[in-house]
């Protein structure tokens, strides 16, 4: 069982799903129960689901909740590259997001690998 609050991937998803949510602000209004619903839920699933898995007692159920942080990285992701297609935001702002995600990603993915 680990401190999670310590963790550099809990702390940097944190601060990205704060981000993710501001950006979905900018987002258009019927997209409320829709993309903007759905990806606020993969975001904040991130740090969550990386709390929970510091919370369990063995190693191999740790590693599947950082499974399913690395899952909901990839959908933030996907939905950040539809915003972008669907012209619903800036490109950069977007590109921003996605740069930084795929960041947390190879941290995520970096930490299951030392499982």
């Amino acid at each position: 069982m680990q401190d999670y609050r310590k963790l550099e991937i809990w702390q940097r998803s944190m601060d990205y799903t704060l981000k993710v949510y501001k950006f979905t602000s900018s987002l258009p209004s019927e997209e409320k129960y829709g993309l903007i619903s759905q990806v606020r839920r993969a975001a904040y699933s991130i740090p969550l689901n990386i709390a929970e898995g510091a919370g369990c007692d063995s190693k191999n159920e740790f590693k599947l909740f950082l499974e399913y942080a690395h899952r909901s990285i990839h959908e933030v992701l996907t939905i950040l590259e539809l915003c972008i297609r669907l012209q619903f935001c800036s490109k950069t702002v977007a590109n921003n997001l996605i740069e930084e995600g795929k960041e947390i990603r190879a941290m995520i993915y970096a930490f299951i690998k030392k499982f």
